[in-house]
């Protein structure tokens, strides 16, 4: 069976759907994170991509310590860009002293709706669940 991986875009260039997230130093401000985030969706419109979902995930505590640090900012982006753009993305992350870490997933369909790091959120502010009985 063949699977069709790229959807061609209006210059004639196969553009790719990948998921992308990255991981920011604790240090730097919520507003230090949107700039970047900007600043690489920035990158990859002029590069003949286009972001089309960015979730910010918040501070998180991470597993292990990632050079010297043990909580990151967290952020995913949906992006539907040539190979050539998310390589210059990727390779503008690891100069950038504030950027940990990244991951790129290529994938077949970018997801509609909210991702499920913020549906889980979303789930854990349900509050009290005073109809249940106390058990004991």
């Amino acid at each position: 069976m063949l699977q069709i991986w790229f959807q061609p875009s209006w210059k004639g260039v196969f553009m790719a759907l990948y998921e992308h997230i990255f991981l920011a130093r604790q240090d730097v401000s919520a507003q230090q994170v949107e700039d970047l985030t900007k600043q690489f969706d920035e990158l990859l419109t002029n590069n003949g991509g286009k972001v089309t979902k960015t979730e910010h995930w918040g501070v998180k505590s991470l597993s292990y310590r990632i050079k010297k640090n043990r909580k990151a900012h967290f952020t995913l982006l949906n992006i539907d860009a040539p190979h050539a753009a998310v390589a210059e993305m990727e390779r503008q992350m690891g100069i950038n002293e504030d950027v940990l870490r990244f991951m790129t997933i290529r994938v077949d369909a970018l997801e509609d709706g909210p991702s499920v790091m913020l549906q889980k959120r979303d789930r854990d502010d349900r509050g009290d669940r005073g109809d249940r009985p106390r058990r004991f």
